[in-house]
């Protein structure tokens, strides 16, 4: 029987920490730290298996900085590589953290199984994700842009009568208020340029993503999720080129609880102690689809225009399978927060949407 060797690896941009150990007597060996290079990497792996002949490698790495690129250049070499999720990884209360230890802790985790295997996605998924979040993070800069100009104006008096900010009658106001300080309209006026340059910006990125999304691998995937409600295509290509296959989760609260969608709890003999939800897992994610889950706290029993022009062209199943999650979800939304707070109400609604379309990509709809 081929025996196994475990190899735990702490990596960072600047050395990577390693571990050896072996399936017999459980003992740690080969430990090294080594400068951040698969060249050197793989002189190691050689090195242990001329010492243990008749033996394979598996090795693996926390989640981290270095994403899925150790793991490429690692497999395309031939070597077994796991990435591990850290939030699965187990820790004791008030443990001094090392390199050399988590290493040690990794290749423990590889032995005895442990762990939990972080999903890899496609080239072209991954490379999908990483263009929404580009438009993602300038959409947060532009917020940031946003909240300084307001309290740029509020600090000098300067006060917008009207009731909604970002309006165009708000736009055409900005343009018109003027300091006693030349300075001060300078520096309102470059706000105002990185205001206009984002937003411009933000919308060349939103092009883009439809075009992204009427390609053959997404058009009929992001088509489908188009059918709920809250979910218009941003979101819809970022659940699909986040999760890559929805079929790797068993079940429908297995997907929510990736999202960390899910509520925790800590409960101890006859006493039950129920948590907010973990906000484990995949976060970009988590967030779109409770943004989703505000819409329908405003959406009524009516279908709108722009829903109904996003359900065309589906599948009759699909469009019924929508409008039953839809109406649900409205109902589940409104019971909560008449009793509760809206805040809880979102997060219910986002759980069950997360089921939703776990059931719609598994094609549990028929």
């Amino acid at each position: 029987m081929e025996k196994t060797i475990y190899i735990g690896m702490d990596v960072h941009t600047t050395n990577y920490t390693l571990c050896a150990m072996g399936v017999e007597g459980r003992k740690y060996f080969a430990e090294t730290q080594i400068e951040p290079d698969v060249k050197i990497l793989v002189k190691y792996f050689k090195r242990i298996q001329e010492q243990h002949p008749d033996t394979k490698l598996m090795c693996g790495y926390e989640a981290g900085c270095l994403g899925y690129s150790l793991y490429e250049q690692v497999t395309a070499k031939g070597y077994e590589c796991v990435i591990l999720a850290p939030t699965k990884i187990p820790h004791t209360q008030n443990e001094i953290k090392t390199d050399k230890r988590d290493a040690r802790k990794i290749a423990e985790c590889l032995a005895n199984g442990t762990y939990s295997k972080v999903y890899v996605v496609s080239d072209e998924d991954n490379a999908v994700k990483e263009y929404i979040r580009m438009r993602d993070a300038s959409k947060e800069n532009l917020k940031r842009i946003k909240q300084q100009i307001i309290s740029l104006c509020t600090r000098h008096g300067k006060h917008y009568p009207g009731r909604s900010y970002w309006t165009q009658a708000h736009l055409e106001w900005l343009k018109k208020v003027v300091f006693d300080n030349s300075l001060m309209n300078e520096t309102l006026n470059e706000y105002m340029i990185t205001f206009n340059y984002l937003k411009d910006k933000i919308e060349r990125f939103d092009e883009r993503i439809e075009e992204l999304a009427k390609q053959k691998e997404y058009a009929k995937k992001t088509s489908m999720l188009g059918c709920f409600v809250g979910i218009k295509t941003h979101t819809a290509l970022s659940a699909v080129s986040e999760i890559g296959d929805f079929s790797r989760f068993p079940t429908a609260t297995q997907f929510a609880s990736f999202l960390g969608l899910v509520p925790g709890e800590q409960s101890s003999g006859g006493n039950q102690n129920r948590k907010g939800i973990t906000k484990t897992g995949n976060t970009h994610l988590r967030k779109l689809l409770i943004e989703a889950a505000n819409c329908y706290g405003r959406c009524t029993t009516k279908k709108s225009a722009a829903l109904k022009a996003r359900q065309k062209g589906n599948d009759p199943d699909v469009i019924a399978y929508a409008d039953k999650a839809n109406d649900r979800m409205r109902r589940k939304y409104m019971r909560i927060a008449m009793r509760s707070k809206s805040n809880i109400a979102k997060c219910a609604v986002a759980r069950e949407l997360a089921c939703y379309i776990w059931g719609m990509m598994n094609e549990k709809i028929y």
